[in-house]
């Protein structure tokens, strides 16, 4: 993944979370005469949707897709979601092309970016560790108290006001001396205060959210979220120990005293008595008579919202995954030959011939249908299902060109991107003239994964040069040009990547048509041969488990893999996409 698309990722995530803040805001306002721990709630969400982007339920949604048909997961979509569900503009090409982006050289602003990113995590997070060391040196110096509580009550000799200490295992620690400041009922107030923070596990709540100010500290949002949790957390409090039973009165005068004669705490995590704006409390404390519940319409509300929250974006990744599929395997909305002619290959010739003579000019003798659609889509035969059999045996001459209009900008790009836009091309002319409709399900199934053996890889990154655009490439693959051919002897590269030389492993027998899934993490392309013996393994399929040298003559791809190039073919488990053909029919002759 590229930094340019790191930043586009990282700005979605951004607006979209203050966005969803901004909407909890509106809901906060609105149940202003409700609960504080409402309130609390819906700060706490919008906190940790920093943490969990929407894009992750997108993701998800598209993988759900890609487990059903197109025909499926496409039926019945409103033309409104279809609308919806389309992605944010990219800035693509004006003309039919679809061309890989072009790489930027954008690392040195990332990890300037990244450095000053990491500064300020740093420095956030060890001034609060400085903080939350005086707290646990108070309690570490604290001696137990008789006091009935639902956790351990300790004094400690600080100066730090009443608060509960610990996430998982709280205790409350009182300050020295302060049942001599404070009269029974007011001590019995603030003791019933903290015990509210227990049972909220607001400890908890604090904690989740320090994390996000340390991870986002450099968006003011998520400072202001704090604030709203910490105003609503102790408003919270102060709602249930009046509804408990206590003394108005008392009660705020023992908050009073409490912030008069100690510090507060110096940590969020650990819940105190203080916090807020002081006033505002108390005022509410004495003349506050009771909040409002919940009325059934504003639970359903809240209830459809939080459904709302995790299923729009699943329903998003499901529509826009399967129309995308959709489009794709339907071959609209692709680029297309400005000609083509297509004929049967009735001359009883065995050759096979698949080329590019030229910039632009597609060329077929004898190719079956089938190895037509393996190139359009680049997948290997066995994830091909459903095909007649004449989609194998009946051969096609054809010959295509890109519209002569077009060439200037088909001849900026490079030799690979070249390729991509006649693979688009193709689809276009399968399904036009072929009438070519796939349904695509990925499965789980015994894949190999191309890795990098003990030692490390043994590869030699290529001297090739790209020509000059607009140069015309050889009519066939040559050796001293980019090309990845498997000859009786073994398997010769120029100028390809790693992805490229587990595509083409796929094809070996040996494999039995296993899927070859490159996760080397190898960048770049190398010139590379090797040599190995076509069908070299023992029994059928079974590849040694340690590939070591052979002892007699014949040498497997699984051992020349790890002795000449330092990588190695592991049978592991993972998704393929598997293509049936749900329409094809024979061409009409040109």
């Amino acid at each position: 993944m590229t930094p340019a698309n790191w930043l586009s990722m990282l700005t979605n995530h951004l607006w979209q979370s203050t966005a969803f803040a901004a909407v909890i805001w509106l809901l906060a306002l609105a149940l202003r005469r409700n609960q504080a721990r409402t309130r609390h709630w819906l700060w706490l969400i919008a906190s940790i949707k920093f943490l969990i982007p929407f894009a992750l339920f997108v993701t998800i949604g598209a993988y759900w897709s890609a487990k059903m048909p197109v025909a499926i997961a496409t039926q019945h979509i409103p033309a409104v979601a279809a609308e919806i569900a389309q992605p944010f503009p990219e800035n693509a090409p004006a003309g039919p092309f679809v061309a890989a982006p072009a790489a930027h050289n954008a690392h040195s602003p990332l990890l300037i970016l990244l450095g000053i990113w990491a500064c300020g995590f740093v420095g956030i997070t060890f001034y609060w560790w400085l903080r939350w060391r005086r707290v646990r040196a108070a309690a570490g110096s604290a001696s137990p108290l008789p006091l009935s509580a639902t956790v351990p009550v300790l004094n400690s000799p600080s100066s730090l006001e009443p608060g509960v200490f610990g996430i998982f295992r709280p205790v409350l620690l009182l300050p020295r001396g302060i049942a001599e400041r404070l009269t029974p009922e007011q001590l019995n107030a603030v003791i019933a205060h903290e015990m509210a923070h227990v049972r909220r596990r607001d400890n908890l709540a604090a904690a989740i959210h320090m994390a996000v100010e340390a991870i986002f500290w450099f968006h003011p949002i998520v400072w202001w979220i704090g604030a709203r949790m910490l105003e609503e957390r102790e408003r919270a409090c102060d709602e249930e120990v009046v509804k408990l039973g206590g003394q108005r009165e008392a009660y705020a005068e023992g908050i009073l005293s409490v912030c008069k004669y100690y510090l507060e705490s110096p940590v969020a995590c650990v819940s105190g008595i203080s916090g807020s704006d002081l006033k505002k409390r108390i005022v509410r404390i004495m003349t506050e008579h009771g909040t409002a519940k919940l009325t059934l319409a504003r639970k359903v509300a809240l209830t459809a919202l939080a459904f709302a929250t995790i299923a729009g974006p699943l329903f998003f990744g499901i529509v826009n995954a399967a129309l995308a599929r959709a489009r794709q395997e339907s071959g609209t909305s692709l680029p297309s030959f400005e000609v083509a002619s297509i004929k049967e290959d009735n001359s009883g010739t065995r050759g096979r011939l698949f080329q590019m003579p030229s910039p632009g000019h597609f060329h077929t003798i004898n190719m079956p249908t089938n190895n037509l659609i393996q190139f359009a889509y680049n997948i290997k035969a066995f994830q091909i299902s459903g095909a007649p059999s004449w989609t194998e045996s009946q051969g096609y001459v054809i010959d295509a060109k890109v519209d002569d209009a077009l060439m200037p900008e088909f001849l900026k790009l490079n030799r690979r991107e070249q390729m991509d836009q006649m693979r688009l091309m193709l689809r276009s002319l399968l399904a036009d003239r072929f009438q070519l409709t796939l349904s695509r399900e990925t499965k789980d199934a015994p894949i190999y994964a191309l890795v990098v053996a003990k030692g490390g890889p043994k590869l030699t990154p290529t001297t090739w040069v790209e020509p000059e655009a607009g140069a015309t490439p050889p009519s066939a693959p040559q050796r001293n040009g980019p090309h990845l051919m498997i000859s009786p002897t073994g398997m010769s590269a120029v100028n390809q990547p790693a992805s490229a030389l587990a595509d083409i492993l796929a094809v070996l027998p040996e494999l039995n048509g296993r899927f070859v899934q490159d996760q080397t993490g190898i960048k770049g392309n190398y010139d590379f041969e090797i040599k190995f013996t076509p069908q070299g393994l023992g029994p059928k399929g079974q590849a040694p488990p340690d590939a070591q040298a052979s002892t007699d003559d014949s040498v497997s791809i699984f051992t020349a893999l790890q002795e000449q190039l330092g990588l190695r073919l592991e049978s592991t488990h993972g998704p393929v996409d598997m293509y049936t053909v749900t329409r094809i029919e024979r061409p009409s002759q040109d």
